[in-house]
């Protein structure tokens, strides 16, 4: 009798022990196909393109850095996200802002910079003639809005940008009509110069490129009435050799006595200059005064010479020692400088073409201080001045992206006159896109004129 029941006992326990497990595994299957729901629910959401549902529990609705649901963080609420200095772009995660492309962590940088330039007088005109960013250019092929004169120049690629490399004894002039005869009283030029230095290379002389200025039906370069070069070396003392703390460029104008009657001319050295990067190089002719900077620093300043209302302008280049090419791109040549509260006046605007961008991006460059502050000293003189600052582009790219851009650039430079003691609500900002070109879109000088900024009062 015992061993009946110690026997049923035991099946009792071990048919009690196998309920329990298949209870347990149904319940575990349970659970199992109600986690595969919500992760089936979380990944629909996810490929449905619902950015503020959960990734734990798939609760939609989340506004904030945690699921009002279940309180688990939620992805777009990383600890790494930052605001663009720039354009205040928010949840940039990556080292250039989403929205503008700056720089992340650059804002030291940009102050500095700003600053370093907020002396800088020098107004670009205000007629755009010849403006060539190289755009749609092939690689290996002469420039297609230049002239060759001598020698070789081809496009080639710098940074990921096109450029124009010119090689020894390369001489180019813009395809301008008419071709021999086109400088006015009164005009600027600027392009940008890549200051290049091989890490370790001993040689001092990576040759010299000018900008000459030039006699009409002179068809040769060399017969210059005047030019401006721009030869780089490293130097200490008297004595040219390598020294990396002490690498200068040598910036010389020179108004040749050949062809004016008289020679002016002054040698100025640019200390501790940054090489492998590109600098700006503008250039201001106001009747019979020169003016020229390399960035922020003028360089040489002539107040009186013999300026014909003629001739042409062009670049040459004498190779040293190396090979090297010397490269330039961003080159524009524009007409005249008409006061700001002159053009205001008369009609009830101002369009300015000294306020430049990066393409594509909004971020301001630090050669646009000439013209921010001549725009400052003009509303610090009239305080009753309010505008409208408007920001166009060209037709290039996607319309919608385009719109987006003239906003964000129009913004910069609200900003930025507020920074600089503008009070805000003397300001507004529009973007307006590609809808009002006042050129045609067809030619590389009619997308130039069309991206602008216009200061429209109120």
């Amino acid at each position: 009798m015992k061993k009946i029941i110690f026997l049923l006992s035991f099946f009792f326990l071990l048919s009690y022990a196998d309920a329990q497990g298949i209870f347990g595994r149904i319940g575990n299957a349970a659970k199992d196909a109600a986690e595969s729901a919500v992760e089936r629910n979380v990944r629909n959401k996810v490929e449905e393109g619902i950015d503020n549902a959960c990734p734990q529990c798939g609760h939609e609705g989340n506004t904030g850095k945690f699921c009002s649901e279940c309180g688990a963080k939620q992805s777009s609420a990383s600890d790494n996200s930052w605001t663009c200095p720039q354009c205040g772009h928010e949840g940039n995660t990556g080292n250039f802002c989403d929205e503008c492309g700056a720089k992340k962590g650059a804002t030291k940088q940009n102050e500095r910079a700003a600053s370093e330039w907020n002396k800088f007088d020098f107004v670009a005109g205000d007629e755009v003639i010849f403006y060539d960013q190289l755009a749609n250019e092939k690689l290996g092929e002469f420039p297609s809005q230049w002239e060759l004169l001598d020698g070789e120049a081809e496009v080639q690629k710098v940074n990921g940008e096109n450029v124009i490399a010119l090689l020894e004894g390369g001489m180019i002039m813009p395809l301008i009509s008419p071709t021999w005869n086109y400088l006015p009283e009164t005009y600027t030029i600027e392009f940008d110069y890549y200051e290049f230095l091989e890490d370790g290379d001993k040689e001092d002389d990576y040759g010299t490129l000018e900008l000459k200025i030039v006699l009409p039906d002179e068809h040769y370069l060399p017969y210059s009435l005047w030019h401006v070069g721009f030869q780089n070396y490293i130097a200490k003392g008297d004595h040219e050799y390598y020294n990396d703390d002490s690498k200068t460029i040598s910036t010389v104008f020179s108004n040749e006595a050949m062809t004016t009657g008289r020679g002016v001319g002054n040698d100025n050295r640019i200390e501790k200059v940054e090489f492998n990067k590109w600098h700006h190089v503008s250039v201001s002719v106001n009747k019979r005064a020169v003016k020229v900077y390399y960035d922020e620093t003028r360089v040489a300043n002539i107040p009186n010479y013999n300026n014909p209302v003629s001739g042409y302008f062009g670049f040459i280049y004498y190779g040293g020692k190396t090979e090297q090419p010397a490269y330039i791109k961003n080159v524009r040549f524009a007409k005249g400088a008409v006061p700001l509260y002159d053009r205001m006046v008369t009609d009830g605007k101002f369009i300015t073409y000294g306020i430049t961008f990066d393409v594509g991006k909004s971020v301001i460059k630090p050669e646009s201080m000439g013209e921010i502050n001549r725009i400052v000293k003009l509303m610090t003189d009239n305080p009753e001045l309010k505008f409208e600052v408007q920001g166009h582009t060209d037709n290039t790219g996607n319309a919608a992206n385009n719109q987006k851009l003239s906003e964000a650039r129009a913004n910069a430079i609200v900003n930025k006159l507020v920074e600089m003691g503008i009070a805000a609500n003397r300001l507004s900002s529009v973007g307006k896109g590609q809808t009002s070109p006042i050129a045609d879109n067809s030619t590389e000088e009619g997308r130039a004129k069309n991206r602008r900024v216009e200061f429209v009062k109120k």
